[in-house]
């Protein structure tokens, strides 16, 4: 999370993603809920149409936009990386949301020189349901309580 942490300066954005009705695919969208009005970040819940906001970030004009998923990416459940736009390419992800996620970072690309880095979570279950497995919800504790402590000592 130190490239990350790094990255948390000027202006930024967070982008959570996800659907409440996919189990654990809902973490994005949970953490963006729990940090909007408590981090000095802008903060927008996705849910699963992040290109519905493309158009309020680009008029931030941000330094950074911080993505927030559900990502299949082989890890244990819960677990969280940190990918850049540039890695995207050469990684081989299951996002529910890929066209979605595809179309948003090469539309924000196109339109604002910019860091975009993603934060994935690997979700334990994606299955229809409102409950998140119990490794997820630690994993959105645990960075709820980072994004608040990065929040005091930037802002």
């Amino acid at each position: 999370m130190e490239h990350l942490k790094s990255h948390l300066k000027g202006k930024v954005v967070i982008l959570g993603i996800g659907n409440s009705l996919r189990s654990d695919d809902a973490v994005g969208s949970l953490l963006a809920c729990r940090l909007k009005d408590r981090v000095p970040f802008l903060v927008f819940d996705a849910a699963t149409t992040p290109e519905n906001y493309l158009g309020k970030i680009i008029k931030e004009k941000p330094d950074t936009v911080v993505i927030i998923d559900a990502v299949d990416f082989g890890g244990s459940p819960g677990e969280f990386r940190e990918l850049e736009e540039a890695d995207l390419k050469t990684v081989n992800l299951f996002s529910t949301h890929n066209a979605s996620l595809s179309l948003t970072i090469n539309y924000l690309q196109s339109h604002l020189k910019l860091d975009i880095i993603i934060l994935m979570i690997q979700p334990k279950t994606i299955v229809f349901g409102d409950t998140i497995s119990r490794e997820v919800s630690e994993s959105l504790s645990r960075l709820e309580d980072w994004f608040h402590a990065q929040g005091k000592s930037t802002g």
